[in-house]
């Protein structure tokens, strides 16, 4: 293991209609909005880290020689991101997902018992609601 690698500070998924990605991810999951960027990308808190939602068609365009100078990203297809939910909570966010119209695709009971619900984003990409235990990792931060 690298020490100098301290953990996963940022997530990015691709949504080309970032007025449904904002109102899906402020409205129905509750994250905190940090910015938004035109027609760019929105970002939001999420517990220590950061979800980036970036529009795939304006990420590819290198920047501009007076912007910051981020490479051009991007990817085509549905994406995946995990957010990390205590065993006490899934049931509640499974309620609050379908209260707002959202399919609960799939609930998985992994081998070592932990548990994830998987949905989708108005983009189409994967989204996973999971203990932490099943990675081994201790549950309650």
């Amino acid at each position: 293991m690298n020490a100098m690698l301290e953990g996963m500070l940022e997530t990015a998924l691709y949504a080309r209609d970032l007025d449904q990605a904002e109102t899906f991810y402020e409205g129905v999951l509750g994250l905190e909005k940090i910015t938004r960027a035109g027609n760019r990308h929105v970002f939001f808190r999420c517990g220590p880290g950061v979800l980036l939602i970036f529009n795939p068609e304006e990420t590819i365009k290198p920047p501009a020689p007076d912007a910051l100078q981020v490479p051009p990203h991007g990817t085509t297809g549905q994406g995946h991101a995990c957010f990390r939910v205590s065993g006490r909570n899934i049931d509640a966010m499974a309620e609050q997902l379908k209260a707002a119209g959202v399919a609960i695709e799939s609930e998985v009971h992994w081998p070592n018992g932990g548990r994830s619900i998987y949905f989708r984003d108005p983009a189409g990409n994967s989204l996973e609601c999971a203990e932490a235990k099943i990675w081994g990792i201790e549950q309650d931060i």
